[in-house]
């Protein structure tokens, strides 16, 4: 495996624990619990499409899972935004971890860009 390949599949998978444990210090209510089932959904979905994506059996396979991985880091930021911006937690809370989020977005896309030019 490559090194580009085993580091944003570990980048992704520590993020998707950085989630679960993210959505544990959620207020226990209504709102918290809606914003940790999203949370959580999207943000461990990143790590487990690029998995998939190792597995493809065609280049358009691998495409498409990594395509569904960046849309999910794009919806995992709507929610850590929406959660920083109603102040649930606060935002020095939520900064690396948005801080790691842009960064995935910013590799999955490249790689998609490359994937699809190559």
């Amino acid at each position: 495996m490559d090194k580009v390949k085993k580091e944003i599949e570990e980048r992704t998978f520590k993020f998707g624990v950085r989630i679960v444990k993210l959505s544990s210090s959620l207020p226990k209510s209504p709102a918290g619990y809606a914003l940790a089932s999203q949370v959580v959904r999207s943000g461990t979905s990143i790590g487990a499409n690029i998995q998939e994506a190792q597995d493809g059996l065609s280049k358009k396979d691998f495409i498409h899972s990594m395509n569904i991985s960046l849309k999910e880091a794009r919806e995992t930021r709507y929610w850590l935004e929406i959660i920083s911006e109603s102040k649930i937690l606060e935002k020095i809370l939520l900064k690396d971890i948005i801080e790691e989020n842009t960064q995935l977005i910013k590799i999955l896309t490249t790689i998609v860009k490359k994937a699809r030019m190559s």
